[in-house]
C-alpha cells in the first residue's frame, strides 16, 4: 500500500496548482494528499518527448540535451551520449552546503516540479514525473542543501539533490529517517529512474526549490498577519484604549483593501469587550469646561500610533501578501526550464524562465513588511509593561504586593521578555535587506546576472520566525495584562484566546523561566490554534481580505 494514504487527492495539470494546495500537501494538513499526473498533462508530456526524439535524429544541436551547459553550449555531443550527459549533469552540481531543508519544504519542491513539468513542454517523461510522486507518496525526502543556488539558471544544484534521488545516488530522508537513496528505492519498490536525453536538465533547471521557500513563507506570514490583528486588539482591551479609530467611517476613506480589512478583522475580536472604550465614552466621562479657558483632560481621547495605526500598519503586510500570491501562483504553475519543446508548431525555443527574479522581488517584499509587525508590535509591548503609558497596571505586569509582603520588590515580572522581544526585533529588520539587487555574475559569465531568489526566500522564511517568536513574547505579556484587568471584562474572542493560552502557560505570579512558555505560544501561533481559537476558521483564513468579514463563532 502507498505511504501516503487517506487525505485528499490532487491532480496536477501544470495550470491550476494554488500555493494553498502546496503548503497544506507538504505541511500534511488535514492528512496526507495523494498527488498523481493528469490525463492531459501526461498526453502533453508524450507529445513533447517525441519532439524532442524527432529533433534528436536529425542531429541539430539541442542546448542541454546535445551540447554542453552554459558557458559550454559551443561543444555538440552526438545523440547517443545524450543520456550520460544528464547524469553527469545531475552529479557535478551535487555541491551545496549549509543544513538540509525541512521535510515541508522538500515535499513543495517535488510538488511544484512535477507540476512544472505536467505542463508539458519539457521534453521529459510522464514516468519520470511519476517516479517523482511515487517518492513523494511513500515518504521519500531528498535532502537537499540550503545553500547553492544564486536563483538563475533556476536551482540547479538543490534540485539535483531532488535528481540524485530519483536515480538513486547520494542519501534522502526516508519516512524520518536518512538512509541510502538507492536502499529506499529498492525498500519501496521503486525502479531507479534512468535519465533519458533532456530529463536531467527538466529536473534541475527550474525556480521550485526558491518557490517551495516562498509559498510556505507566504502561508506562514498569513498567520502572523492574524496574529498582528489579535495582538492589537488585546493591547487596545489591556490599555482600556480607544475603539473608535477602527471605525469603518475611518477606513472607508483610505480604502486600502487589506486596511479596511484589518480593522474590520480587529472590531471583530474586540464585539463584547467591556474593557476597550470608545470615543463617545471619553466625551460622556470627560471633566467640562464649565466656562473655563482651559482644562486639562483626566482621560487620552486618542492612544499612540502603535495602538491607533495598527490597521494601517498591518494592512500593507495584506496587501502586500495578495499580490505575492498572485505572483506565486504563476510561477509553481510555469514551464521553468530550458529549452522548451512547441508541439504545435514543432519548434524548440530556448528562454530563461529558471530566472527566479519574481520569487525573490516577492520575497524582498513579503520580509520587509513581515518585519514590521514584529516593529509594531514590539512597540505596543513597550506601551503595556511601562507604567508610564499602561494605563494602571503595575509596572512589567508584576502583580502587586503588600509592602510589608515579604516577597514585595524581589519579582521583575515581564522586563527580561521586553529586552528579549527588543533583540528579536532588531534581527528581524536586520533582515530586511533586499537580496535582490545582490547579483553576482558567475559561470564564466553566462550567468552574468542573477535573481537571488532562493535566498531571498529562505530569509523570508528566517524573518517569519523571529517574528513568530516577538510575537509569541507579546501574547504573553498581553495574556498577563488582560489577567491583571480582568478576563470576564475582555470580548469572548479574546477570552477564548486567553483560555488557550493558559491551558499551557501559566500566569506569572513570580519570577521564573519563561522561555518554555514563548516555546509553546509560537506552536499555538504557527499551528492556526490561536486563530481558531478566536473563532476564525481555516474557511476564513483562506478567504484573505474576506477573513475579516467572519462573525465570532465562540
Amino acid at each position: 500500500m502507498p505511504y501516503m494514504s487517506g487525505g485528499r487527492h490532487l491532480e496536477l495539470d501544470g495550470v491550476t496548482l494554488s500555493p494553498r494546495s502546496v503548503a497544506a500537501a507538504a505541511r500534511r494538513e488535514g492528512g496526507d494528499t495523494r498527488v498523481g499526473l493528469s490525463a492531459g498533462a501526461a498526453e502533453r508530456m508524450r507529445a513533447s518527448v517525441g519532439l524532442k526524439d524527432t529533433l534528436l535524429a536529425q542531429e541539430i544541436p539541442i542546448y542541454a540535451v546535445t551540447t554542453g551547459f552554459g558557458d559550454s553550449c559551443i561543444r555538440q555531443i552526438s545523440p547517443d551520449k545524450a543520456a550520460d550527459l544528464q547524469r553527469n549533469l545531475v552529479l557535478y552540481h551535487l555541491n551545496g552546503v549549509g543544513p538540509a531543508a525541512v521535510p515541508a519544504v522538500a515535499r513543495a519542491t517535488m510538488l511544484i516540479r512535477a507540476n512544472a513539468l505536467a505542463r508539458g513542454v519539457s521534453a521529459i517523461r510522464p514516468e519520470a514525473v511519476e517516479t517523482l510522486l511515487e517518492c513523494l507518496r511513500r515518504d521519500i525526502l531528498p535532502l537537499i542543501p540550503e545553500r547553492g543556488s544564486v536563483g538563475a539558471s533556476g536551482d540547479l544544484v538543490p534540485l539535483c539533490y531532488l535528481a540524485a534521488a530519483l536515480i538513486g545516488e547520494g542519501d534522502v530522508l526516508h519516512r524520518g529517517t536518512v538512509r541510502p537513496a538507492l536502499d529506499a528505492l529498492r525498500d519501496e519498490g521503486i525502479q531507479p529512474l534512468r535519465l533519458e536525453p533532456k530529463e536531467g536538465i527538466a529536473l534541475i533547471n527550474g525556480t521550485s526549490f526558491a518557490a517551495a521557500y516562498a509559498v510556505l513563507a507566504a502561508w506562514d506570514a498569513r498567520e502572523l498577519v492574524f496574529v498582528a490583528e489579535l495582538a492589537t486588539a488585546m493591547t487596545l482591551e489591556a490599555l482600556r484604549g480607544n475603539a473608535s479609530a477602527l471605525h469603518p467611517f475611518v477606513h472607508v476613506n483610505k480604502p486600502h483593501p487589506g486596511q479596511v480589512a484589518s480593522a474590520r478583522t480587529v472590531r471583530t475580536l474586540l464585539a463584547g469587550s467591556r474593557l476597550a472604550t470608545s470615543f463617545d465614552e471619553i466625551l460622556m466621562r470627560r471633566e467640562k469646561l464649565a466656562g473655563r479657558g482651559y482644562v486639562k483632560l483626566n482621560e487620552r481621547i486618542q492612544d499612540k500610533y502603535s495602538v491607533r495605526c495598527a490597521p494601517q500598519i498591518i494592512g500593507i503586510a495584506r496587501d502586500t501578501l495578495d499580490w505575492v500570491e498572485r505572483w506565486l501562483e504563476t510561477e509553481i504553475n510555469s514551464a521553468t526550464d530550458n529549452p522548451l519543446f512547441d508541439v504545435d508548431e514543432d519548434g524548440l525555443h530556448l528562454g530563461g524562465n529558471f530566472y527566479a527574479g519574481h520569487v525573490g522581488q516577492a520575497m524582498d517584499s513579503l520580509k520587509t513588511t513581515v518585519a514590521g509587525l514584529a516593529n509594531l508590535l514590539d512597540r505596543q509591548l513597550a506601551l503595556v509593561v511601562d507604567e508610564k503609558f499602561n494605563e494602571g497596571l503595575p509596572p512589567n505586569l508584576v502583580a502587586a504586593r503588600r509592602p510589608d509582603d515579604p516577597q514585595a520588590g524581589l519579582h521583575h515580572g515581564f522586563k527580561g521578555m521586553q529586552i528579549a522581544a527588543s533583540a528579536v526585533t532588531a534581527e528581524a529588520l536586520k533582515q530586511t535587506g533586499p537580496v535582490s539587487v545582490f547579483s553576482r555574475s558567475t559561470e564564466a559569465h553566462n550567468q552574468d546576472i542573477v535573481s537571488m531568489g532562493t535566498i531571498s526566500a529562505r530569509d523570508a522564511r528566517t524573518v517569519n520566525g523571529l517574528v513568530r517568536e516577538m510575537a509569541a513574547i507579546h501574547l504573553l505579556a498581553l495574556a498577563q495584562a488582560i489577567e491583571l484587568r480582568g478576563v470576564e471584562l475582555a470580548s469572548p474572542a479574546v477570552r477564548a484566546v486567553h483560555a488557550l493560552i493558559r491551558k499551557h502557560c501559566a500566569f506569572v505570579t513570580h519570577d521564573r523561566r519563561l522561555d518554555q512558555d514563548i516555546r509553546a505560544v509560537m506552536d499555538l501561533i504557527e499551528s492556526g490554534s490561536l486563530r481558531r481559537a478566536a473563532g476564525f476558521g481555516e474557511e476564513d483564513f483562506v478567504a484573505g481580505r474576506e477573513l475579516a468579514a467572519a462573525p465570532h463563532r465562540p
